[in-house]
């Protein structure tokens, strides 16, 4: 699936921002807790959840994910060809999952919307596995370093294939540039308020940088309104009444989850010289929960 330029996994503010590189930048929240009181009463009850179990090296369990393949640049001039090897993602033996983007060589079979490409890793979903609409999305996430990298863990509505993007709708619960390395975005996308023009904003950390340690990436999903939380703490809500006047809520159906580390493009720039490879995501856990 390749989308316009600046659109996939774009993160940004519909107000208040930045022009930057020829995209959108969301303003920054630094964290403070706002009110995090359930949008509706009851207990969470766990309904899928993936723990990455499993003996080092294996693949992902095929039952609750499959991979995305190609170098065609996804929608973002992006540099990296997904592929469905080990070497990109597999689980650690620990109980994590660790997508690697790697630097491969100029020499490499892999071609690339731009030649023989020059970088691989891997994406990950769970459409045609699981989807659900509303409930609690939740990754416990240490996310690599480096300018040019682009770690997410996002959704896309199940109906992406038959109605496109983004009409689907995409919910990002989590993405990251490398440089910027303090700080993660939350944003959706849909008819209206998509690429440059999509509704979030920014949670950042005051003095550690996001990649040294493991954090929990949550969305809470109800009717009319999605709410972002890193660690604990609230930093977004968007609901009906956010939208521009030309936009429609498109988030009223069964989505599913996307986890991938992408290298360049046009948001995060590609890498430089500071950047170091082999560079990974590691993912203690996926859980979804509803009420």
């Amino acid at each position: 699936m390749q989308f316009a330029m600046c659109m996939l996994r774009s993160a940004l503010a519909f107000s208040g921002a930045l022009a930057v590189g020829g995209c959108t930048k969301a303003p920054t929240t630094q964290g403070t807790p706002i009110d995090t009181t359930p949008a509706v009463p009851g207990e969470w009850k766990l309904s899928w959840s993936d723990e990455f179990d499993g003996a080092s090296g294996a693949l992902v369990d095929p039952g609750k994910w499959t991979a995305e393949t190609g170098g065609g640049g996804w929608g973002n001039q992006e540099r990296q060809y997904y592929t469905t090897s080990a070497s990109n993602a597999s689980l650690d033996g620990s109980g994590h999952l660790v997508i690697t983007a790697r630097a491969e060589p100029v020499t490499s079979s892999l071609t690339c919307w731009y030649g023989s490409c020059r970088y691989t890793s891997a994406r990950i979903k769970t459409q045609g596995r699981f989807e659900q609409a509303y409930g609690k999305f939740e990754a416990r996430i240490r996310i690599p370093r480096g300018q040019g990298l682009w770690p997410a863990f996002w959704m896309l509505g199940n109906d992406i294939d038959r109605n496109g993007w983004p009409k689907s709708g995409e919910i990002d619960i989590m993405e990251s540039i490398g440089k910027e390395p303090y700080a993660v975005y939350g944003t959706l996308h849909g008819p209206g308020y998509s690429g440059s023009g999509s509704i979030g904003s920014s949670y950042s950390l005051a003095a550690v940088p996001f990649a040294d340690n493991y954090h929990v990436f949550t969305v809470e999903w109800s009717p009319g309104e999605v709410r972002w939380i890193v660690d604990g703490t609230e930093y977004r809500r968007t609901s009906t009444a956010n939208l521009p006047s030309a936009g429609t809520w498109v988030f009223d159906h069964a989505f599913f989850m996307l986890l991938n580390v992408a290298v360049g493009g046009n948001w995060p720039g590609d890498p430089d010289a500071t950047t170091t490879f082999p560079q990974q995501m590691l993912v203690d856990y996926v859980r979804v929960y509803q009420r």
